[in-house]
């Protein structure tokens, strides 16, 4: 049975229960670990103490457009949407003002590619991967989330109920997503996966009838099906690296001293209930979505 997502969460948001008490990913958290180090002091995190790149702010970056549910509007500034909100409390929890918080675009492939950075730390969905984790540093995971299959509702992709169903479809993700990497070493199409530059070029795709269906993440894909591509539905979830929870982390300069102060922040926004608030607020229930296996 397909999900049709008409009312979402823009009304009503729903905790991902399933989705926030998963396990986590064994290779993300040992890539966190190495970088964060032991537990910074108090004094060590606060404006003042703290190396950032510009002495007493916080330089956060992130790609434009900057897409639901994450951002809203497209204005990472505003505090709307699930990761511009969580930057924001890691800020706040760090002693840095609203007005001592400044964005910076930064194209998604980009990001995590080795050498300095314009940014103190990028917040835009990026996996932790043990590769990536080779060249830049990454916080705690701050958001768990699965790969999502979209498809037209007269698309052949529509009645796949397996993996091995997508094989002899046309498929398509963002470049250098772990989307792209996930149809490549998880579904393993007949025919090469189409690459896009970004989420729109995707959809359009899709649209156009160029591919059968596209990959996202769910959160992302819980908004393109209800409010910007209704005649599309999900027709399924899967875990992007052999079964296991794959995760969001910050992601920073390979060696930044900023990594435990961050963790240490986001530890503090898990223990007091903010950032699963954060979360009931912005991002949706993930229950019914099938899992494709």
């Amino acid at each position: 049975m397909h999900l049709r997502l008409r009312a979402l969460f823009l009304a009503t948001p729903l905790l991902m229960a399933a989705v926030a008490c998963a396990p986590v990913d064994d290779s993300s958290s040992k890539a966190s670990d190495s970088a964060g180090g032991p537990s910074p002091s108090a004094d060590a995190c606060t404006p003042d103490s703290m190396q950032t790149l510009t002495p007493g702010a916080l330089t956060i970056g992130t790609d434009s457009p900057a897409y639901d549910p994450w951002f809203k509007n497209n204005d990472p500034s505003n505090g709307k949407g699930f990761e511009s909100a969580v930057a924001y409390a890691v800020a706040d929890q760090l002693g840095f003002a609203r007005d001592q918080v400044t964005w910076v675009k930064v194209p998604f492939n980009s990001s995590y590619k080795p050498g300095d950075k314009n940014f103190d730390f990028d917040i835009n969905q990026i996996s932790i991967t043990p590769a990536r984790a080779k060249v830049v540093d990454f916080s705690d995971g701050y958001y768990a989330a699965s790969q999502a299959v979209i498809a037209l509702d007269d698309s052949p992709a529509a009645s796949a109920t397996s993996l091995a169903d997508l094989k002899g479809l046309r498929l398509g993700a963002q470049t250098g997503t772990t989307s792209l990497s996930a149809i490549r070493d998880v579904i393993q199409p007949d025919t090469e996966p189409l690459v896009f530059p970004n989420t729109n070029a995707a959809k359009q795709a899709l649209m156009n009838d160029q591919v059968d269906a596209i990959l996202a993440d769910l959160p992302t894909a819980f908004y393109i099906v209800a409010v910007e591509i209704p005649k599309a539905s999900i027709i399924g979830q899967f875990q992007a690296e052999s079964g296991e929870q794959e995760e969001f982390g910050m992601l920073f300069a390979k060696g930044s001293p900023l990594v435990p102060c961050v963790n240490q922040a986001l530890q503090a926004l898990k223990d007091d209930g903010t950032l699963d608030q954060i979360e009931q607020r912005w991002l949706s229930d993930t229950v019914d979505v099938p899992v494709l296996q």
